[in-house]
């Protein structure tokens, strides 16, 4: 799996490249991994990054991939024709537009508009949430302990995100932005002070920020969250298949394997066991959601 969705493009494409040659290397290495069938095989568009450097959609590329290489079908992935934000996402595939699956984070109303299939792609990581701060202003957090303390940080999320709704369910003031990449520069412009993002994206972004921004070492937020795959709801046979191929992939080790290869070291570097927990509640929380099978759930405490 190593050569799926970003292709694990060489940091030479990611670093000066734009997104269109990202693109055209992501396709060329599918086409060495998957032989082309003697039929044709079926199309589906997943979403592509939003700007250079944006590597939010490299793991769910290469789940997707897992889970169609299993569903017993003849499935090629392509990349969108244009970049889209989440709730554009949600759009584009409400009327059957531009893309056929993403990795949609979950709320309830967009698992009334579309059809997901209840299978946590990050394992809850997606709400497992550390703070991107300003470099040198670490020990500003230090003494933050309670969701009380918290409500006295300015932060910022999404303006279209759920983590958003989540947030100020718990009373907490957030402030947003309508594009993902401006957050950093408003951060940045100390337009706010403490931006959570997942322990699993946190590391990349810090990374592409690494002369201004840094990972705050004392705290995490944790709420129960994460993101699933997302069809149009008339699309019932391709949901089928990417959920047919996912419990193959979980129950064959082949899921477990992926998650920790690309979140090992990221969770190791969070730390979690050592911060403070502010634990967040999750109004969006759904009656399908499966809290039922522990096995797809990440747990701190428990380790993979």
């Amino acid at each position: 799996m190593e050569c799926l969705w970003r292709a694990r493009v060489p940091a030479r494409f990611m670093a000066s490249k734009s997104i269109a040659a990202c693109v055209a290397a992501w396709l060329s290495c599918v086409a060495l991994v998957t032989p082309a069938p003697a039929v044709a095989a079926r199309v589906v568009r997943f979403p592509v990054p939003e700007f250079d450097g944006d590597h939010r959609y490299d793991y769910a590329g290469q789940v997707l991939q897992l889970a169609l290489s299993k569903s017993g079908q003849d499935y090629r992935i392509e990349p969108a024709a244009f970049a889209m934000n989440q709730e554009r996402q949600v759009l584009e595939l409400e009327a059957g537009r531009s893309i056929d699956v993403g990795p949609i984070p979950s709320s309830a109303d967009r698992e009334a508009r579309l059809l997901a299939i209840m299978i946590p792609l990050n394992k809850g990581v997606l709400g497992w949430r550390l703070g991107l701060i300003r470099r040198g202003e670490a020990a500003a957090f230090a003494k933050v302990q309670t969701l009380e303390d918290l409500k006295r940080i300015r932060l910022a999320q999404g303006q279209e995100w759920p983590d958003t709704t989540i947030l100020r369910a718990n009373g907490i003031d957030v402030i947003t932005a309508p594009r993902y990449e401006g957050l950093f520069k408003m951060l940045i412009g100390k337009r706010f002070d403490y931006f959570p993002r997942s322990a699993m994206e946190i590391w990349d972004e810090q990374e592409n920020n690494a002369s201004t921004l840094e990972v705050e070492p004392h705290l995490a937020l944790h709420y129960f969250y994460d993101a699933y795959f997302m069809v149009n709801r008339r699309n019932t046979d391709l949901a089928r298949d990417i959920e047919n191929g996912f419990e193959r992939a979980i129950k064959d080790g082949s899921f477990d394997h992926l998650f920790q290869q690309y979140y090992g070291e990221r969770l190791r570097k969070a730390h979690l066991e050592t911060r403070t927990v502010i634990e967040l509640r999750n109004p969006q929380l759904t009656p399908r959601t499966p809290t039922n099978r522990p096995e797809l759930w990440y747990d701190s405490r428990r380790g993979f």
